[in-house]
């Protein structure tokens, strides 16, 4: 290519990234994906190690960050605040752990030990302290110099404003990174984009005051000028900073293997959406700080640290459709099937538009090119359309105003609390008379939490329906299973497995038995407080009468809307015959009244695989039956952790990280007093 032509392509670039640094640093507002922006650098990195002639002062290789903002006053690092170098993929591990190797002049098999350390998605900080005091305060800025941002760092609760520790250093940059959590940023959302822009956007109030009201961390992990410090390694270094107050992050690591350094990456890449905070990939630093002196830094990074970024969680993709599932409580949702794209290591080929108000508030079309996060969401969803991209015959998405199942007006309620009518679109059917909702019915009356029949899930579900072998949950027990056993993929064992599963269930206790009919607005907890209420099914049934229900005011947690969705439930005739149907066939058993001061007062537990002679649900109602209670997520306020057979290592492998109690189902049994 011609040398013009190249370079001219270069500056192109090299000016995109100015423009995205001055959104991204200055203005806190990115323009791009972190990707997309990396996908930049890398390019332009690229460009320079292959054409010699290409240079700019504005290469990425040699500035860092953006020019400080002429809102603050300016301060010089005494020790500038480098970038790192990316990886991708397991090949730049070995080439980086080579050039280390080679740097260092020692064999192939030298044995190199890495501090790792998640790479939080925040804003980074300089904290100076003498004699054991925070003075000074600082922001990345371009690398050499930085905002002094002092006051509003002091309103963050995680920075010490004095250190005690004997063996502190008399002078010492404190470096680690500003961060809001994203539970936290829930109750911000309306302010800022997202949980980094709302960071960096509290430390530029020029208001002290105004950033206090924002509940910003900091997590502490390495150091820049220092004046004595007595610490020969990465890894101690952190220790210490805990024993002198501040917040490290709990998963950082002292491993040794590129080998290993994999699987705690594939380890962390799939625990990243449950963690409160985001991360953005993992920084490896050879652990000892003798070694990290020899190697040095190379233009505006360590030689002896890279950052192992993480799969995009956002992609591009074109809209090929637009489809309306039809939920149980008859919400219409929509679904965009998309051309299928990798999104942090998920091929995802649909996404969710929510509802009709957020198609028309983004104007979102069939044959868009469409932006898709993963993130949080366990469902993608789209963020943006490039409207740029739109083709001439491009016509805006219609919701339909009937039911594409059944044919019935589609309504939106009127909600009371905001006086306004809810975003969700639904199908005024009631009952079974819609298909789509009865299928969605039934496949919630034998989900897990409910009647919870091993071996039927959603796709038996919707096969048996359309072979008119179940059209309400009472024909679930009355299965022709001659006819099931001669069907593609069963047999005569799989048929009996299946009848004996259903007959198991036969049993059911009331408070899951209110809950698997599907009554919007009635969920779990909602069943429990029923259930302890109304203690028999017979005292459900009467809610039928109107002077009956009205007694439901009384239970604290039961509400007008509540109330509502019985009523409409109970005015339905169908529904009314399924309870009588399902009465005729099932053991329903009375609730019993909660014991408040059982042998698990105060714990709380988890479980984690699959339990012997005893399901899930069950196992939960004895422990919240016994005064304890149940936690979905493992934290340090976790008590137990009850593991049975095939358990998510994972989920053992945090518990140990946080000092949970793990045991099996035997110990369980004996804490109730039972025998296994």
């Amino acid at each position: 290519m011609d040398e013009k032509i190249l370079k001219k392509e270069y500056l192109k670039k090299i000016s995109r990234l100015q423009k995205y640094n001055l959104a991204y640093y200055d203005k806190s507002k990115p323009i791009i994906s972190d990707s997309e922006y990396d996908k930049l650098k890398k390019e332009i990195i690229d460009f320079e190690k292959k054409y010699s002639f290409l240079k700019s002062s504005n290469s990425p290789s040699l500035i860092v960050g953006f020019k400080p903002s002429k809102n603050f006053k300016k301060v010089k690092h005494k020790v500038p605040m480098l970038s790192l170098s990316n990886a991708f993929e397991e090949e730049d591990l070995i080439n980086f752990e080579k050039r280390i190797i080679n740097y260092l002049d020692k064999k192939s098999d030298f044995k190199i030990e890495y501090s790792v350390e998640p790479k939080i998605d925040g804003i980074s900080a300089s904290l100076i302290y003498k004699k054991g005091r925070f003075i000074t305060g600082l922001s990345r800025g371009d690398g050499k110099e930085g905002e002094d941002i002092t006051e509003n760092l002091k309103t963050i609760n995680d920075i010490p404003n004095k250190i005690l520790g004997k063996n502190f250093p008399e002078e010492i940059d404190i470096r680690g990174e500003v961060f809001i959590k994203n539970s936290d940023f829930k109750k911000l959302s309306n302010k800022f984009a997202n949980p980094r822009n709302a960071a960096s956007g509290s430390l530029r109030q020029k208001n002290p005051d105004e950033t206090k009201k924002i509940p910003l961390k900091f997590i502490a992990y390495t150091f820049g000028f220092q004046k004595n410090i007595q610490i020969k390694s990465q890894t101690e270094f952190l220790e210490n900073l805990d024993k002198w107050g501040f917040k490290i992050n709990p998963f950082n690591k002292k491993i040794t293997s590129i080998k290993n350094l994999l699987e705690n990456y594939k380890y962390l890449e799939q625990k990243r959406d449950e963690l409160d905070f985001d991360i953005d990939g993992i920084v490896y630093k050879v652990n000892n700080f003798e070694l990290q002196k020899r190697l040095g830094n190379v233009a505006n990074a360590p030689r002896w640290a890279i950052a192992h970024k993480f799969s995009a969680n956002s992609g591009v993709s074109k809209i090929l459709n637009i489809e309306i599932q039809i939920g149980r409580t008859g919400a219409l949702t929509p679904v965009a099937k998309i051309k299928p794209v990798n999104i942090g290591g998920v091929v995802v080929s649909n996404a969710t538009l929510h509802n009709e108000d957020e198609i028309k508030r983004k104007d979102i079309r069939i044959g868009d090119i469409a932006t898709i996060e993963r993130a949080g969401d366990v469902i993608p969803h789209i963020t943006s359309i490039e409207v740029k991209k739109r083709g001439k015959n491009s016509k805006k998405f219609i919701f339909p105003i009937k039911c594409p199942s059944c044919g019935s007006s589609t309504i939106k309620d009127f909600n009371l609390i905001t006086k306004k009518n809810d975003a969700v679109r639904r199908c005024s059917s009631e009952g079974y008379e819609c298909e789509k909702i009865s299928i969605e019915k039934i496949k919630h009356f034998v989900s897990k939490d409910a009647f919870n029949i091993e071996g039927f899930g959603k796709k038996i579900v919707e096969n048996f329906w359309n072979l008119n072998l179940i059209k309400l949950p009472q024909d679930i027990f009355s299965l022709d299973y001659n006819k099931i056993k001669d069907l593609d993929g069963w047999g005569t064992q799989s048929a009996a497995n299946l009848k004996y599963s259903i007959d198991l269930r036969k049993d059911i206790s009331l408070e899951r038995f209110i809950y698997a009919l599907g009554i919007r607005h009635i969920g779990l907890e909602n069943a429990k407080l029923l259930s302890k209420h109304l203690i028999t099914l017979k005292k459900f049934l009467e809610l039928s009468k109107v002077d009956k229900i009205n007694e439901l005011l009384n239970i604290d947690g039961i509400g007008e809307t509540q109330i509502k969705s019985i009523k409409h439930f109970f005015l339905n005739k169908t529904n009314l015959n399924v309870i009588n149907e399902l009465n005729k066939i099932l053991s329903i058993k009375e609730s019993k009244a909660i014991e408040k001061n059982g042998p698990f007062k105060d714990q709380t537990f988890m479980f984690t695989g699959k339990l012997n002679g005893i399901s899930r649900a069950e196992a939960k109602s004895l422990i919240e039956q016994n005064s304890g209670s149940i936690v979905s997520n493992i934290s340090k306020k976790l008590n137990y952790l009850i593991v049975g057979e095939k358990p998510t290592k994972r989920k053992i492998d945090i518990a140990n990280e946080l000092g949970v109690k793990i045991i099996n189902q035997t110990v369980w049994f004996k804490m109730l007093d039972k025998r296994s």
